[in-house]
Order: structure tokens, then sequence, then C-alpha cells
């Protein structure tokens, strides 16, 4: 299968010849290394380990705002990158440096002494071990794929273990149905140790509950044993002794309320007497995270969109469940700025193309299908196929730039144009200008 990582610097290209990407999920090679390098792992900060298949990097990053909010100094592993590799490594509040980086990959490259081991599982060693080396008050840690056996899954007592919404995504390695995916997810669930687990699917709520209730671990299941809700424009968390009543997220869309209470939830489940409600509301109405219904104000499609008085936004989920989420966060846009919608689209091929589109087609927006540099990126002709599968009108153009140039040249008032369709295609655009970089 092949690894989506864009080779934009020396770390990537250096890493991807020599650690190819393994189509066999196991913690094995990831445990093998630990071992070699004095197990790092079981020298962090305590773990907030999340796995899901939607909203863990937004989840991710309300749990890092609330931390840093509260004074702590946190660790976070995160993936994929959007464009530079340091990404996904950030200590104590601050992006890893390349020349840290370059050190690390030396040592554990002599440590791994040629064995197998994947782009992504040497990643994972490598973040451990430079969050072993740098004082912290925590570290929040995303699942790369599945959970159960992904490279992350090797911590047996974590502090709080995190379940976002769990739909069907990667069904070529983790289906072929919701309950399989979901048993998948569930396998970051550790004996005696907390779970908070988002609102889910009965099929997948029923495999969480019975995986907690088997290795004891206390599970707080949203929905049932606590609640997150917008009221009046702010967020609202029930828990099973307060009430809170929080400003509202600074990500944009309904959905974000639901990460964003499910961090709030996990925050408390961790304990900390520092985490108090100023630091939950700080955290909450600050947190941030390229390429989730973000506005472009910078870069040089933002200058196209502004010249004609458009805005733009950049979106970076591509599954049915992240269409639905997609499509009602375009509807709150419309409803307040009732102007045209056009989607700019690029997404891989094994992804569910006419499964993305359906939930927009109340909104009819204008779909621009693209190509984009991926060997295994959908044909953009089989893309506006899918859109007119669900009712949409599409065309096709040669690239992201022709896309935005075509939503923009249409006639009428000045449309919303909404890149969306996958992270990859999210972070070639953001590599366009180094305005747009995430820091």
């Amino acid at each position: 299968m092949y690894d989506p990582i864009r080779a934009s610097d020396a770390v990537i290209q250096r890493l991807r010849a020599n650690h190819p990407t393994l189509i066999d999920l196991t913690t094995g090679r990831v445990e093998r290394l630990l071992e070699a390098l004095g197990r790092p792992d079981q020298k962090l900060p305590p773990v907030i380990h999340v796995a899901g298949t939607n909203g863990k990097g937004s989840t991710v990053a309300y749990l890092r705002a609330i931390g840093e909010a509260a004074g702590l100094r946190v660790h976070a592993l995160t993936s994929p990158h959007l464009v530079r590799f340091a990404e996904r490594i950030r200590l104590a509040g601050t992006l890893i440096a390349d020349e840290h980086l370059a050190g690390l990959i030396e040592e554990v490259e002599a440590a791994n002494a040629g064995e197998p081991i994947s782009f992504f599982e040497i990643t994972t060693v490598l973040a451990f071990l430079a969050f072993a080396r740098t004082p912290a008050d925590l570290c929040v840690v995303e699942v790369g794929l599945g959970g159960r056996f992904d490279a992350t899954n090797i911590f047996p007592a974590p502090a709080v273990s995190v379940i976002t919404p769990v739909d069907y995504d990667h069904l070529e390695l983790l289906g072929p149905d919701l309950s399989r995916i979901a048993w998948e997810k569930a396998g970051i669930i550790k004996p005696g140790r907390p779970v908070v687990a988002a609102r889910q699917m009965d099929e997948a709520r029923e495999v969480i509950e019975r995986e907690a209730d088997a290795l004891g671990a206390p599970l707080t299941l949203i929905g049932r044993d606590a609640d997150a809700w917008e009221e009046r424009g702010r967020l609202l968390v029930q828990t099973q002794d307060r009430l809170l009543d929080l400003p509202a997220p600074r990500l944009f869309g309904g959905y974000q309320y639901a990460n964003a209470g499910l961090a709030v939830v996990a925050a408390l489940a961790l304990g900390d007497p520092r985490i108090d409600d100023q630091a939950l509301a700080a955290g909450v109405s600050s947190a941030a995270w390229p390429a989730r219904f973000e506005r472009l104000t910078a870069g040089p499609l933002a200058a196209l969109a502004a010249a004609r008085g458009s805005d733009l936004w950049l979106d970076g989920g591509h599954n049915p469940h992240a269409g639905r989420a997609l499509a009602e966060a375009a509807g709150r846009l419309v409803a307040r700025d009732p102007r045209p919608l056009v989607l700019v689209t690029g997404m891989f091929a094994r992804k569910d193309a006419l499964g993305f589109f359906q939930p927009f087609a109340a909104l009819d927006p204008q779909v621009i299908a693209t190509d984009f540099d991926s060997p295994i990126a959908a044909p953009a002709e089989a893309l506006a196929a899918a859109a007119r599968q669900a009712g949409l009108n599409a065309s096709t153009v040669a690239d992201v730039t022709s896309g935005v140039r075509t939503a923009l040249d249409r006639p009428g008032p000045a449309p919303h144009v909404l890149i969306c369709g996958g992270l990859h295609f999210a972070g070639e655009v953001l590599a366009m200008s180094p305005e747009t970089w995430p820091t």
C-alpha cells in the first residue's frame, strides 16, 4: 500500500528510502526497537492515547491547548503531517527542530541495525525517544491506523484512553464491517485504566462497552455518562457531578462542539488539579488545527479569493462521516452568508467518494474535481462521476489552482469556496507558501 508522505525535506527522503511502508499491522517491530533503545516509552509523562476514525487530530489539539492553558508542558505525536515532517512531533509545545531530528534518526537507525521497520514505526520510536529526553507534564499520542495493532499501542497503563467517533474508513486493512473497525479502535483500552468514548453508532458502542467491561476499564461514554452540546453559541458539558458552560470552540463546525466536549471530559478524567475550569475554557477557545474547516487568509489561493470577494476554506476530511460533518459546517456557513458554495475536490482512489458527496445534496454545491500529486489520486473524471451520482453538478480541471480560478470565475455572487477531499490534497495547498505552513 502506498504511504502518502510528501517527500519535501531531507528527513522524509531519508526515512522513506530506508524504511518503506509495511502493510502488516503489528507492534512487534516497535517493541523490539524500543527495547534496543532502553524503553524510552516507559520514561514518558502521563499519556493520553487517542484513537477513532474522525476527529482524532482535533481532539488532540483541544487536549494540548487545555493542558497548555493550565500551564502544563505537553508533548504531542500526530499524523500525518501536512507540509513538513516536524509537524508530527511536538516537544513541550514546540515542533521538533530538524537538527534535533537528524541526530535522533542516526541513533535510532543504529539501534535498529538494518532490521525491517516501517516509516510510521520508526517515526513513532523517534517521537518517544525525543519525548523521554525532554521534560514535560503530559503526552498526547494519536493512533496512526486502527489501534489494537498500531505502532503507538505499546502503553500498558495510559493515563486516559480516548476513542473518537468510529466509522467506515481504511476498509482494506480494518474492515469490512463496523464492529471489526470498532474492535481495532477498542484495542487501546487497557486493564483498569479510564477510557472516554465519543457518541457512537450502536454497533461500535456495543464493541467498546464489551471491551471496557472485559478489561475492568472505567468507561465514560458520551451520551450515556456525560454529554456535550451547543447552546446559544456556547459549549455545555455535563458530567456526573457538574455542568460546565464554556466558550464556543475556535474550530468551525457543529461537530467541533462534540470534539471539544470529548476532550474536556477526557481532560477531567486525567484528574490533574491544575486543569481547572479556566484552563478548560481557554483551551477550547484557543485550539488550532490546520486543514480542519480552516479559513485560508494567506497564500496565493487566498489572494485570488480575496480579489473576487470570496472566502476560501480548507478541510482534509476524506470519508462519509467526514463528509457529513463537513456538509453540516458548510451549511452553517451558507445559512450565515447565503452565497453559492463551490467544492474544489481531490481524493485518493480508494476512498468512498460517493459517500463523501452525498451529504452535500441539500446544499447543491458546484463540484470541481481535480487531480493532485499522488500515484493513488482518483482521476478527476471519476470524482466528478461520483459527485454526479450524488446529484451534484460537477466538472473537472487539471489542478487545484485551476479549480479555484474556475470557482471564482463563475457568474453571480462571489462564492464560498471549499477545498476538500483529503489531508494529502490539503497539504499540497498549504505547501504553496511558507505563510500557510503549520507551526
